[in-house]
């Protein structure tokens, strides 16, 4: 059963339209997308493994997992503090305090704070934009989620590596302009590309993000399937989309 939650001037409490979860956000701040939705049907985890989602942010991911899988333990790490503490009090509001557990600290570190080899998936929604591309907001939230700020791509691979425990699972959504240097991170850190889904926003625009799974110390043989379209062409959403459950 779901808590109201006492919220904070500017945030507010959004249904999930999942199994009865919410999510507090702050539009001020940074508000979840379609990419991190996407990413968590995306992955996909097998009953009492242990899940780490980097980059966490308001942790839609590590909750609508809880609602989707029956993971062990989710782990979260998020780098800003007003943003980790914001994210512990939905979990605590969506009573997950025994399966999701929040960590504020840098991905940069996240070895030495969870261990070699402690994962069996990781997930991550990274920020998308070297620092030398694209206007930067002054809010500095806003500009940790969408630059690489404070972890490049190459941070956010090798780290993932070394928590994956051997034929562990990496899932991430980015955007199709850096695959060839998303794949050179994967196999550089031993963790081969298997799955791709490209995401277009409609059936007649180029894809705008790609889905990602890769395991590590697997055999090298990647799959792709269909192209996901997200919008019909009178701004609905199509049946690839994930449906309210």
């Amino acid at each position: 059963m779901v808590k109201t939650p006492k919220l904070l001037p500017g945030e507010r409490f959004d249904d999930l339209n999942c199994k009865g979860y919410h999510v507090i956000q702050n539009p001020d701040s940074f508000c979840f997308g379609i990419d991190a939705v996407l990413l968590a049907n995306f992955a996909n985890v097998k009953p009492g493994k242990r899940v780490l989602d980097l980059c966490t942010g308001s942790a839609v991911i590590p909750i609508l997992m809880a609602a989707k899988t029956k993971a062990g333990r989710i782990d979260a790490l998020e780098l800003n503090e007003e943003v980790a503490e914001r994210a512990k009090r939905s979990i605590e509001a969506n009573e997950l305090e025994n399966l999701v557990y929040i960590t504020q600290g840098d991905v940069c570190n996240a070895k030495k704070i969870y261990g070699n080899q402690s994962m069996d998936v990781i997930t991550v929604n990274p920020p998308y934009m070297t620092t030398d591309s694209g206007l930067h907001n002054p809010n500095d939230a806003k500009n940790m989620a969408r630059h690489e700020v404070y972890c490049t791509l190459e941070d956010v691979i090798s780290q993932s590596s070394a928590l994956l425990k051997e034929k562990g699972t990496f899932f991430m959504v980015h955007r199709p302009s850096r695959l060839p240097e998303i794949f050179h991170h994967m196999v550089k850190y031993k963790i081969q590309p298997k799955r791709m889904r490209l995401v277009q926003p409609y059936i007649d625009k180029e894809p705008n993000m790609v889905l990602i799974e890769g395991i590590k110390g697997g055999g090298a043989q990647l799959n792709i399937d269909t192209p996901l379209v997200i919008y019909n062409k009178d701004g609905s959403y199509t049946d690839d989309v994930p449906k309210d459950e």
